[in-house]
């Protein structure tokens, strides 16, 4: 099976540029939803733990529980729990889900405020407060997500109007329904690097923690180093004469006479198909033929390549974005820190 190696030293220098936009480690959540964007979920929360992150966001209440002693506060975006926790926050997503919640449950409640997926509409947010204080739940905090932070266009500063009329209602209903002292946050990775002087009370950074965040040039960030780099091991070579033809289908013909291996990585482990025939390795090797289920072809002789170690090249030889490549690679794959 292929093997992925994740650089602490990189992961570590994307968290001091992200320290440094925050202004204080203290601030950071490290989004790890979904095996940590497919980079191993225990291995990232302890290299984050190490690094002194004290706030983690995931999906589901099962990751919350896998990482819960490495963090003081872990959000769940999206879990009803089954039992009270000191540390993890489960998000109201929808103001019909409240009755669901038990009793002294920590929640926070997303609104909706522009991105019309998840969250309670913005004229809810008192329908909302009276049904968390009916239900005995505990509020700690108001939040939001930006649809468009890592596209050029006016429609951050549009949402972060919003949130910010969103947030002067909700201390006014959090004094007026005795909550106390709310926390705000509304931040993803590209949208805490459009702040001038970030003052939320944290950012909820995902892709630019992985080193693959990708902004239009003019509000781009310097020095992010991608973490995670795939490697495959060589199962059979064979010799093909020029106009012989490679895979399922015989979509890729030899130029010329070359030797072509096979690599232990497939679509099933996680090599999205969009790439066949239009990928070639950092080393310069060319990807030839469909890519198989267990399996890829490459114009190589070498024991061992290495697919990638950036995301976002990957991606477009799929045509798609780095999340899609990352959270793509299976659980299964061996994962070590060097």
């Amino acid at each position: 099976m292929a093997k992925i190696t994740l650089n602490k030293n990189n992961f570590f220098n994307n968290l001091d540029i992200i320290a440094k936009a925050t202004k204080s480690v203290d601030k950071i959540a490290v989004v790890l939803k979904d095996n940590a964007y497919g980079h191993g979920l225990v291995l990232m929360a302890t290299m984050a733990k190490e690094y002194g992150v004290k706030r983690a966001v995931v999906q589901t209440e099962d990751e919350a529980k896998e990482i819960e002693d490495f963090f003081d506060y872990i959000l769940a975006l999206n879990a009803i729990p089954h039992a009270k926790s000191d540390t993890i926050r489960y998000t109201i997503n929808d103001l019909n889900s409240i009755v669901k919640f038990p009793h002294a449950t920590k929640v926070e409640l997303k609104v909706d405020t522009g991105m019309h997926r998840n969250g309670v509409a913005m004229d809810e947010l008192e329908k909302a407060f009276v049904k968390i204080k009916e239900q005995g739940l505990i509020l700690e905090g108001v939040f939001t997500h930006h649809r468009s932070a890592d596209e050029l266009s006016s429609e951050w500063f549009w949402q972060k109007e919003n949130f910010k009329k969103v947030k002067e209602k909700a201390k006014i209903l959090a004094c007026g329904f005795g909550f106390g002292e709310l926390r705000f946050h509304s931040s993803n990775s590209a949208s805490l690097f459009r702040h001038v002087e970030f003052d939320e009370d944290m950012a909820r950074v995902g892709i630019a923690v992985y080193g693959c965040m990708d902004l239009p040039l003019s509000i781009s960030v310097d020095g992010f180093k991608p973490v995670l780099s795939l490697y495959a091991n060589k199962i059979s070579s064979r010799e093909l004469q020029k106009g012989e033809k490679v895979g399922y289908g015989g979509t890729y013909t030899a130029e010329e006479n070359c030797v072509v291996s096979n690599y232990n990585f497939g679509y099933g482990d996680g090599f999205l198909r969009g790439s066949s025939n239009n990928y070639i390795t950092p080393h310069a090797k060319k990807l030839v033929g469909r890519i198989s289920m267990d399996n890829s072809s490459f114009l190589s002789d070498e024991e061992e390549i290495l697919i990638f170690d950036d995301a976002r090249e990957m991606a477009k030889s799929a045509k798609t974005i780095s999340y899609e490549v990352l959270t793509s690679l299976k659980p299964t794959i061996k994962r070590e820190i060097v």
